[in-house]
């Protein structure tokens, strides 16, 4: 019923963890996602906060989920939101787009909490250089029994479609359950794979690892349960026919193409940030983020 197992590499930054599961040496891709992040559970201290500088991306989109905390969200475009739970921010980059990420003031005053999901979905063929664009969705639709909830984030799940825009098929969904509780996962998509991000959990029968990206086979419809209580993102959906490359923050199908953004960023040609011009992170000379062989 599993696939594979893809353990994250664990980057640790002072006062929280990053765990990137994929881009990986075992895997670069499920479905559209080429990109999965989780951070947290952490509390930071009163006063700090988290301060992603103006940044840019091409030929993806990238999707935020909170399960605590808040984030600010800037981009090159005149978007503004406020992330907090229960809400998802895409933000599609096509051609290209530079974007912040910080606690709001109210957030470092109290102490921020951060806990919550980075992933990023690579634009299908014919639609990588579209207009950049942002949306904020709050109105999703919940699936729930007694001992089950779920929320579905993106794409079409037990039934329901999710309001958020998709360039390729996507399933994305948070899956709280409650000790004894239990959910059908279905068949449909192209590929999937699921993350316990708190608690435990189970899928017919073969317990899932804390923070691991578990690949489960296609075609098969499979039940996820747990005894005690957990929280399971599922993604994934429809397999791309061709590659993509990343580098740094760049997706391509095209090396060219991520050679001319890297280009691009350090002569400036990127747009700026309204309300937050001041600083940026320059160009790495070793990303962290880097396509595999």
């Amino acid at each position: 019923m599993i696939e594979q197992t893809i353990t994250p590499v664990t980057h640790d930054l002072g006062q929280f963890q990053v765990r990137r599961a994929i881009p990986s040496r075992e895997r670069t891709m499920v479905g559209p996602f080429i990109f999965v992040d989780q951070f947290g559970p952490a509390q930071l201290d009163i006063g700090s906060g988290m301060d992603v500088r103006p940044h840019p991306h091409i030929n993806l989109a990238t999707v935020t989920w909170l399960f605590q905390g808040a984030i600010d969200h800037r981009d090159s475009i005149g978007s503004f939101a406020t992330i907090r739970p229960g809400q998802v921010n895409l933000m599609t980059a096509g051609r290209g787009i530079v974007h912040s990420e910080r606690s709001p003031q109210d957030e470092r005053e109290a102490g921020p909490q951060l806990y919550g999901m980075q992933t990023w979905l690579a634009l299908p063929d014919g639609q990588e250089e579209i207009d950049p664009a942002f949306e904020a969705v709050t109105d999703l639709p919940v699936v729930e029994d007694q001992c089950a909830k779920a929320i579905v984030i993106m794409g079409e799940l037990w039934g329901r479609r999710a309001p958020t825009t998709t360039h390729a098929d996507t399933i994305y969904a948070e899956i709280v359950l409650a000790p004894t509780g239990s959910l059908p996962i279905e068949a449909e998509a192209d590929e999937r794979a699921m993350m316990l991000v708190g608690g435990e959990a189970s899928v017919d029968g073969q317990d899932l690892g804390l923070y691991e990206l578990t690949v489960l086979q296609p075609g098969q419809a499979m039940t996820l349960s747990s005894d005690k209580g957990g929280r399971v993102m599922l993604l994934g959906g429809e397999a791309f026919a061709t590659g993509r490359h990343v580098w740094w923050n760049f997706v391509s199908s095209d090396r060219d193409r991520i050679r001319q953004a890297r280009d691009d960023w350090s002569q400036g040609r990127f747009p700026k940030v309204p309300d937050d011009e001041e600083e940026f992170i320059p160009l790495p000379d070793q990303p962290k983020t880097v396509s595999y062989p």
